[in-house]
């Protein structure tokens, strides 16, 4: 079997977690992955995966190996592109994601221009708000918002958001502004299931964080319908800041509790680590990085 195949197959499957993804993603059935693998092992005299019917872990000896074959793929792919003269050339597809808001407000809007500035390169933008794995949903750069855990993810700040209570000033005209997190109680809450998990709003009193539990009259898993039932008049509804700004200077809602809100949260691209970043990621990257920042500085 071919011993750049197996090298192939062993990086899909460690980035995957799944012998079956792996497959999905190279395009091979699970018992020809299976084969890959199992000629890796006899060649190394090793087991480069300990597996079960429910799990999957790579060994020690697999773990050494791995950064090895990264590199090999690497320098591989470095060479070819070198031969043909595409290293310095952005080119190729483009995978991007956001939430569903961020990418309506933001996003779109750059990856547009961006296109339109370099026609060797085609983009998928998917919006969604979750958070996705962009390795095994072979996506290339992901923006988020919030602060990123510890990952093999390289990120370039753009800039940042606040979480904010908004209502609309005839919902307050006829209930009253509330002047402590305790008084929302007595409110009409709108809650985006989003930023409002397990039903509790959380905020900060002086330097000491709290929260509390809400019975919303309204739930949704949407933050423009949360925002538009708020404006509407229907209730209190907490939103990023950036998703509302034109609507306050409109004076269509007003900020509620405001000394109460949480640290903004900082919003960044994130990419794959890799020794080589293609030129259509670090293109892109070079590209919105600055144009999004001006957005959200706009915006917030």
């Amino acid at each position: 079997m071919d011993r750049l195949h197996e090298i192939e197959v062993f990086v899909a499957v460690a980035d995957a977690g799944s012998f079956t993804k792996a497959g999905t993603r190279l395009r091979l059935s699970p018992p020809a992955v299976t084969r890959a693998i199992s000629a890796l092992e006899d060649r190394l005299c090793a087991r480069v995966f300990n597996r079960t019917t429910r799990s999957l872990t790579i060994t020690e000896v697999g773990q050494r190996f791995l950064e090895n074959a990264r590199r090999i793929l690497t320098d591989l792919d470095t060479a070819e592109k070198e031969a043909v003269g595409e290293t310095a050339m952005p080119h190729g597809h483009l995978a991007i994601t956001a939430s569903v808001t961020f990418g309506r407000a933001a996003l779109a809007p750059v990856v547009c221009s961006f296109l339109g500035q370099h026609p060797r390169v085609s983009a998928s933008v998917l919006l969604l708000d979750r958070v996705v794995n962009l390795v095994e949903e072979g996506i290339d750069i992901a923006i988020r918002i919030g602060h990123l855990p510890d990952s093999n993810l390289i990120a370039k700040r753009i800039g940042e958001v606040r979480q904010i209570l908004v209502a609309s000033p005839n919902y307050l005209a006829r209930r009253g502004t509330p002047v402590s997190p305790s008084d929302l109680r007595l409110h009409s809450v709108i809650a985006f299931t989003g930023l409002m998990p397990n039903r509790e709003w959380h905020f900060l009193n002086g330097q000491k964080p709290g929260s509390v539990t809400l019975r919303p009259a309204l739930e949704v898993n949407d933050a423009l319908a949360s925002i538009q039932a708020a404006e509407m008049g229907h209730g209190i509804t907490t939103t990023l800041s950036y998703m509302v700004s034109d609507r306050i200077r409109g004076g269509k809602l007003t900020t509620v509790l405001d000394t109460f809100t949480l640290p903004p949260q900082p919003v960044h691209l994130v990419y794959p680590h890799a020794r080589l970043v293609a030129p259509k990621i670090r293109a892109f990257i070079d590209f919105a990085a600055p144009r999004l920042k001006t957005t959200l500085d706009q915006l917030t």
